[in-house]
């Protein structure tokens, strides 16, 4: 049987909800949400635990060396090795009321994390987002998760969870970098719309200014959809993309996990508060 999607303490209660609810925020804009980017290493863990990081991303693979017996561990790629397990991980992560991402690269570390995670499921009264991509995006070379047993193999854990759904991206400072395009778009639509649980899709910031015609339309098409802005380390884009987001978006629809010193001089132009 399905849990309601959305209900208090379910994984797939909306997050601006969750942290109303805990007081930790006081409006519902994704602005407030702040985020810890790649808790992977213990001592990154220990410091997004003690922040005041709302949600905790990090990502799960398997490890190099290929064993049958492998634990997931904590890494992103090109990393291939981690001085953590997605176990020690969670083992930390519960102690808190922290939402939590995970992102995968690989299908094959999927079932064994969600074996890891069903065994703390009773510790976990907060939104959980499992994020993979699974479509060719915009100047994308990496391979996608296949979307189809990504999915089955989530949801036939966890029903009740919220999908985190993107695509491969690249970006290079020489060229015009084009957005995402109306295939893309719907190609997301046409796998998401079988769905009941809530989406976020993850749109890389630099991307998103050529492509608000696109992203707008697939937001409209469903009220479980969300977006959550990222970026990469050497993108080149600026406050001005964002605010222009910030103009064309519902406010409740769009969250920021964005580096510095942007995320900073965002907050202050919008008039949300940082905690540093």
């Amino acid at each position: 049987m399905t849990a309601a999607a959305g209900v208090p303490g379910s994984w797939s209660e909306n997050i601006l909800e969750y942290f109303l609810r805990n007081n930790q925020i006081t409006t519902e804009d994704g602005a407030e949400i702040i985020w810890y980017h790649a808790a992977n290493h213990k001592a990154q863990v220990n410091e997004a635990l003690k922040s005041t990081a709302h949600m905790i991303e990090a990502d799960v693979l398997l490890p190099s060396d290929g064993s049958e017996y492998s634990q997931p561990i904590m890494a992103h790629p090109p990393e291939t090795n981690s001085d953590n397990t997605l176990q020690e991980w969670l083992t930390e992560v519960i102690k808190s009321n922290k939402g939590i991402k995970l992102d995968f690269k690989s299908l094959a570390a999927v079932e064994p994390s969600m074996m890891l995670l069903e065994n703390v499921k009773r510790h976990l009264k907060r939104p959980v987002w499992i994020n993979a991509d699974i479509l060719p995006g915009p100047n994308g070379n990496s391979m996608v998760v296949d979307a189809k047993p990504f999915i089955d193999t989530v949801t036939s854990f966890f029903p009740d969870v919220t999908f985190s759904l993107g695509w491969t991206t690249g970006w290079h400072p020489e060229k015009v970098n084009e957005g995402y395009s109306w295939t893309m778009v719907k190609e997301m639509e046409y796998i998401c719309k079988e769905l009941n649980q809530p989406v976020t899709f993850p749109v890389r910031a630099a991307l998103v200014r050529q492509s608000c015609s696109q992203l707008l339309w697939l937001l409209k098409k469903s009220n479980r959809y969300s977006m959550t802005i990222w970026t990469g380390k050497n993108d080149n884009y600026s406050t001005e993309d964002l605010l222009c987001i910030r103009d064309f978006f519902d406010k409740k629809q769009v969250f920021y996990d964005i580096l510095e010193p942007q995320n900073h001089e965002f907050k202050q132009a919008i008039g949300v508060k940082v905690n540093l």
